[in-house]
């Protein structure tokens, strides 16, 4: 694995970054990532949700957006794995160029606009996927022109109710015009009402966050998903925050920004909300979190478990390392969980989640 990516990922790096997305997405259907052998460790092994995650480290929602190439992405040793995003009908997105390489700091600006498919032909290619030997979720979001919050996603959850794991709403994309509007209270109150009465007995069901969420907005949203029976929230999508000191040609297009200048905000904002849900948890039960944003290492992966996260996601990292990515990851995670005095996952979530909590906002 390690040899075929040392030869094939700089020549990737030499083409236009949506070019090279492509072509990964097509050696990995072709077989040529191969895949992860090393044995799993029982301590980073969970169950949630009534699924069993081999491990906490999942694929975040962007890379295979129209489910092409799921087979091959969960032998490579992830935990889990997220498609998607998918819209209800096929569009083209953003005019090209929309993905931008900040190579200095290892990071990515998207502006893609939801490009896919739409959801017949990602349904499709679901139903044919077979055996599943990790959880599989779907990202779900809204088309561009002609979309009803309410009804759109309500019968997106109905229809990928029956193929996936879990499905997680998309409210948080910076590309999407009105799109994170939808993280008020109110819309998405109506969003999970309106689930609820589509679906007899929906998934579980995941809600992704905007990292540039004010305090108050924060508070709003959490609530408001645990009044509306979300299984849980991700934290956080893309950032329209741009970090001083960006380098690059590029540190100046518009749309969100991922990896590691996005690994302290997506942090503390992961803290604030595992404080906020341990407040609502003798109320409405305990609440997943997934830590998305800027995680290289597995130091990273332990920083999100100690702010609060039962799983993280990663996608920047991923792009710039290729498949050897994973394995390295569980290694270091579990180097970086016994030097912390730490037996289980479980023993590490959340214990410095007040502590970063305090100082969400100051960043």
């Amino acid at each position: 694995m390690q040899p075929l990516a040392a030869t094939v990922l700089p020549v990737l790096r030499r083409l236009p970054p949506e070019t090279a997305h492509a072509l990964a997405l097509c050696g990995l259907r072709l077989g040529l990532a191969g895949r992860d052998t090393t044995p799993p460790d029982p301590a980073l092994a969970q169950t949630l949700l009534g699924l069993r995650f081999p491990n906490p480290i999942g694929l975040a929602a962007g890379f295979d957006k129209n489910a092409v190439a799921l087979a091959p992405l969960m032998a490579l040793g992830f935990g889990f794995i997220e498609a998607g995003t998918v819209t209800p009908r096929a569009q083209p997105g953003n005019p090209r160029p929309r993905l931008f390489r900040l190579p200095a700091e290892r990071a990515l600006i998207n502006r893609m606009g939801f490009p896919g498919d739409g959801l017949a032909a990602f349904c499709a290619r679901l139903a044919r996927l077979g055996a599943r030997p990790v959880p599989l979720g779907a990202n779900i979001g809204l088309n561009k022109e002609g979309a009803q919050p309410a009804r759109d996603f309500a019968a997106l959850v109905a229809r990928l109710a029956p193929l996936v794991d879990y499905v997680t709403l998309n409210v948080s994309s910076p590309n999407t015009p009105g799109l994170r509007d939808l993280q008020a209270g109110g819309p998405l109150g109506a969003i999970l009402a309106a689930i609820r009465a589509a679906t007899a007995t929906p998934p579980p069901l995941f809600v992704k966050l905007a990292p540039d969420l004010d305090r108050e907005a924060l508070r709003e949203v959490v609530a408001t998903c645990c009044q509306g029976g979300v299984s849980g929230l991700i934290i956080a999508n893309t950032t329209l925050a741009r970090p001083p000191g960006l380098r690059g040609k590029a540190a100046g297009e518009a749309g969100g920004l991922s990896g590691p200048p996005l690994m302290a905000r997506a942090t503390r904002m992961l803290a604030a909300t595992a404080e906020l849900l341990a407040a609502h948890r003798a109320r409405w039960g305990e609440k997943i979190l997934i830590g998305c944003g800027g995680i290289t290492s597995g130091a990273d992966v332990l920083a999100k478990i100690r702010a609060g996260a039962h799983l993280v996601q990663l996608y920047t990292a991923f792009v710039y390392d290729g498949a050897a990515l994973i394995p390295r990851l569980r290694r270091e995670l579990a180097t970086a969980l016994r030097e912390g005095g730490f037996v289980t996952l479980e023993e590490a979530r959340g214990v410095d989640a007040a502590r970063l909590a305090e100082s969400a906002w100051n960043i």
